[in-house]
């Protein structure tokens, strides 16, 4: 049996396109409103009598586990209520795989962010299924750490937003976390410091992003990110140097990512080193390639090293390459204004 577990909150724009979306795919809904003030409430009802009250507390996991703990699948599945399946075809084919070989865990890719056009641009993997008995850990950015076999699914979720989200809420409940903590997780420094900075709060994100970055134990997929981010953060505040000397600390830590390739380039092409600066763009789609995505944006991949390529080949006054590394942009992102203005310019 397979039961759904959704927390929710004055969603009454998207849940009905949500719970539409699962449809007899799965056996139960099962509804944790975390204090609703528009029909929300009475959506949930139109799908399911497994609707229940829970109060909020600063805390996802507490509330997703809620959810789960009123389930009676064997198997449980989470959604946001901005979420939707893609394909049910798919998803069915992976439900019967899920019960012929039992696994723990079924991971799923998970489609975060679209372009205007709505090609894909960041998707990454989830912990979608997991058997009844594991639990979310984490007040924010929560996560069911992957345990026992894992296995791997094909039919994707999409997280729709219609609107954005509520003003200073991650910033608000990361902050009351940390107060807790005497030390906190690298995990949770890191988002800290992404928080900080999005609200320009930039001298206090540096530290926060080098607690994690320098942290040896903590994972190497946030400690690079850690890393390159801090790098922007350095570039945009005019000091160079240790914005180039953050990028060599992330290569040194595991195989370099397509952002961190693609970061590299624009170092050796803005001081004119094109033969560098051509190494650098050249490996960045085959790495992203390498790392399935990971949690880098798919312009780092393909379009934006493509792109600059065709840039450095028409300096060289090798337009014939120029022209083709532009076409390549454009099987990436035939929608590209960079990509546009140089057909025109190509004539």
């Amino acid at each position: 049996m397979l039961s759904l577990c959704m927390i929710v909150r004055d969603e009454e724009d998207v849940l009905g396109r949500c719970l539409d979306s699962v449809r007899g795919l799965v056996d139960e809904i099962v509804i944790a409103d975390t204090g609703s003030e528009d029909s929300t409430r009475a959506i949930a009802l139109r799908y399911t009598d497994k609707v229940y009250d829970f109060t909020w507390v600063d805390d996802f996991s507490a509330a997703r586990n809620f959810a789960f703990s009123k389930a009676s699948g064997d198997y449980l599945l989470w959604l946001d209520a901005d979420d939707v399946i893609e394909d049910p075809v798919l998803f069915r084919e992976d439900i019967t795989r899920l019960y012929a070989e039992r696994p723990d865990v079924m991971m799923m890719p998970y489609n975060v962010l679209f372009d205007p056009f709505g090609r894909v641009i960041l998707s990454y993997e989830r912990e979608r299924i997991v058997k009844r008995g594991l639990r979310f850990l984490g007040e924010i950015h929560e996560a069911i750490p992957p345990v026992g076999r894992v296995i791997h699914g094909r039919a994707a979720v999409s997280h729709r937003k219609t609107r954005p989200g509520e003003p200073g809420r991650n910033l608000h409940i990361i902050e009351k976390a940390i107060s807790k903590r005497k030390t906190p997780e690298p995990r949770l420094c890191y988002y800290y410091a992404r928080e900080l900075s999005a609200v320009g709060r930039s001298p206090e994100a540096e530290g926060w992003y080098l607690r994690c970055a320098e942290n040896p134990s903590a994972w190497s997929e946030i400690r690079v990110s850690s890393w390159v981010e801090l790098s922007e953060l350095y570039r945009s505040s005019g000091r160079p140097k240790e914005s180039e000397n953050a990028l060599w600390q992330a290569l040194s830590i595991s195989q370099p990512r397509a952002d961190l390739c693609c970061a590299l380039g624009r170092i050796f092409l803005e001081r004119g080193d094109l033969d560098a600066a051509e190494f650098w763009y050249s490996l960045a789609p085959d790495q992203y390639k390498r790392a399935k995505g990971g949690f880098v944006c798919a312009d780092f991949g393909g379009y934006i090293p493509y792109l600059q390529l065709c840039v450095i080949f028409w300096r060289r006054g090798d337009k014939a390459a120029a022209e083709e590394f532009n076409r390549l942009a454009g099987v990436c992102n035939p929608h590209g204004k960079e990509y546009l203005y140089n057909l025109e310019f190509f004539g």
